[in-house]
């Protein structure tokens, strides 16, 4: 184990059945939509990059992947900033949107992100998160596809980092404080 996580949280065995379950779940809503509209799984990286992969293999229709960035946290802060930068967005107009985070913390860059592809006109759009802080703030987000609750803990690995570090460590731990 890396000497700065204090614990794990979620093991990749749990992470991996999760995936699998939220996969199963997005397909059978999505089975429903015409096979002539298109579907575009919109990733807000960098966080969300392992968990999007996995997630997409478990996603037997034809998609468009959309990538698009989004940044709360500065340099070495693990607080969230008050106002998200968001970067280019992608066109959904007339699409089903999957929209893919990591995590769900403040609510702030989800909220955001969802209104800014809602005035570019998809059909629709879902939000699907790996985490959701239990979080007041975060609990009102509209999220209909959500991994795993946690407590309000800076957690790394599987994607989410700190300073850029640990997006590799394939479990989710806690830092140490």
């Amino acid at each position: 184990m890396i000497r700065d996580i204090d614990r794990i949280l979620i093991a990749r065995g749990a992470i991996s059945d999760r995936v699998r379950s939220l996969g199963e779940a997005i397909t059978k809503h999505l089975e429903d939509v015409d096979a002539d509209q298109e579907i575009a799984l919109v990733a807000v990286m960098t966080g969300s990059l392992i968990f999007v992969a996995d997630l997409m293999r478990h996603l037997p229709m034809k998609i468009r992947i959309q990538l698009m960035t989004a940044s709360s946290y500065i340099g070495k802060s693990t607080q969230t900033n008050s106002d998200p930068v968001i970067g280019k967005l992608p066109n959904v107009k007339d699409m089903h949107v999957l929209l893919v985070d990591d995590i769900l913390d403040s609510g702030k860059t989800l909220t955001r992100i969802r209104g800014k592809l809602q005035e570019l006109n998809p059909k629709s759009i879902q939000s699907c998160v790996l985490l959701r802080k239990k979080l007041p703030s975060a609990m009102e987000v509209p999220c209909e596809y959500v991994g795993f609750e946690i407590e309000d803990e800076f957690v790394v690995g599987y994607g989410l980092d700190y300073d850029g570090y640990y997006r590799n460590f394939p479990d989710i731990g806690v830092i140490c404080p």
